[in-house]
């Protein structure tokens, strides 16, 4: 293994996407460099070196995470030590922060160099978190304007980025262009449902959209619905899809994202994805009772879904846990489907958002890190 070695882990199809980006841009500058870890299929077909898959880390709450600790403590003990070994340049940790701010710790106090990309949303909950980031990374890459500034506050190294999906995704998009890449005819509404990229969120949340999905389309007469698949997901949601009216696709989320004219979404990244789109949505999120207390005790503010965060207000409607009922889903997005000029202050509001997350990604990522990889 060379000596110019970055591990890299990324857990979610979101921080695959950026670590993808990412890893890109580093090797355009030192081309020498050579990355391994764990990533996704968008990082794997840039050159990552997948010593594990990403969906080997896919839980979601406590106790999915409970069930799968053995084994992820088992996955991070051994990269980091394939990492120290190897003497890695520089450990990159993409999201994840349950799995990748402990294994920051043990790799910088090992004497090697860490940076953690996305700022964990201590702004949101969990602020306790930023203790362990300060011990974790030596640098923290931003997607938030106002992320720095927190974590400088609390002795913490950090940049301000931008969302790379800012850039990836254009200012306006094509819904003519991307209905006939996708086969559907220029004319008609269409609905896109997206309830998340891990299994226990299509066993949580799909069934209320899909419910909700079937009283808009009795409602709009002619109404298309679209979904597109997450990796590894096909046969669950085809068993939970099937007697719906749904037209599947493996992934094409952002092509159905610039086609539809209304999104489903479960809260996460996809929430600003589809902001970006300039798409009105409603915000569903579903988890078991025991997970869904916790996390509403540590929450910190009254918004969940990112456009609204950002927004600092309710710009579109979240159905949460016992409010992620069909009738709800189904009431909310009619709203969209009956006012074009709610959407149309939406989409302004969209812009607004879209601009203030647009920057040269790439290059302010690797002028943050160009002082760890350089360094001799």
């Amino acid at each position: 293994m060379p000596a110019d070695l970055v591990g890299l882990v990324a857990g979610e199809a979101s921080g695959d996407l950026i670590g993808a980006h990412l890893l890109q841009a580093m090797q355009q500058r030192w081309p020498e460099l050579q990355a391994a870890g764990i990533g996704g299929p968008r990082l794997v077909a840039q050159g990552l070196q997948a010593w594990w898959l990403a969906e080997r880390l896919s839980v979601m709450g406590y106790s999915d995470a409970l069930k799968r600790l053995p084994e992820l403590l088992w996955i991070r003990r051994r990269l980091g030590t394939r990492l120290i070994q190897q003497r890695a340049k520089l450990f990159i940790g993409i999201d994840a922060p349950d799995f990748n701010l402990g294994l920051e710790t043990r790799l910088r106090s090992a004497g090697l160099w860490t940076a953690h990309y996305v700022c964990p949303s201590i702004w949101a909950w969990r602020p306790e978190r930023v203790t362990k980031i300060r011990a974790a990374a030596d640098h923290v890459l931003c997607l938030f304007p106002f992320e720095p500034a927190l974590l400088r506050e609390a002795g913490i190294a950090a940049s301000f980025v931008g969302h790379p999906l800012a850039s990836l995704i254009p200012a306006q998009s094509d819904q003519a262009a991307a209905r006939v890449a996708l086969g559907l005819p220029e004319a008609g509404r269409v609905l896109a449902l997206l309830p998340g990229s891990r299994a226990s969120e299509i066993a949580f949340i799909l069934p209320p959209l899909l419910a909700a999905a079937r009283q808009l389309v009795a409602q709009n007469p002619g109404l298309r619905v679209l979904l597109p698949i997450a990796p590894g997901l096909r046969a669950q949601v085809e068993a939970l899809t099937h007697g719906h009216a749904v037209q599947l696709f493996d992934g094409r989320a952002h092509e159905i994202l610039a086609a539809c004219d209304l999104t489903l979404v479960a809260s996460g990244t996809a929430t600003l994805e589809a902001a970006l789109f300039k798409r009105p949505m409603v915000i569903a999120y579903r988890v078991g009772e025991s997970n869904y207390r916790r996390m509403k005790k540590l929450q910190l503010q009254p918004w969940v879904g990112l456009p609204n965060v950002l927004a600092r207000e309710f710009l579109v409607p979240e159905c949460l846990q016992d409010e992620c009922t069909a009738e709800n889903l189904a009431r909310a997005a009619q709203v969209w489907l009956d006012d074009p000029l709610a959407v149309e202050r939406l989409q302004a509001r969209f812009a607004e958002l879209h601009d203030s997350l647009r920057a040269d990604s790439a290059h302010l990522a690797l002028e943050a890190l160009a002082p760890f990889i350089e360094r001799r």
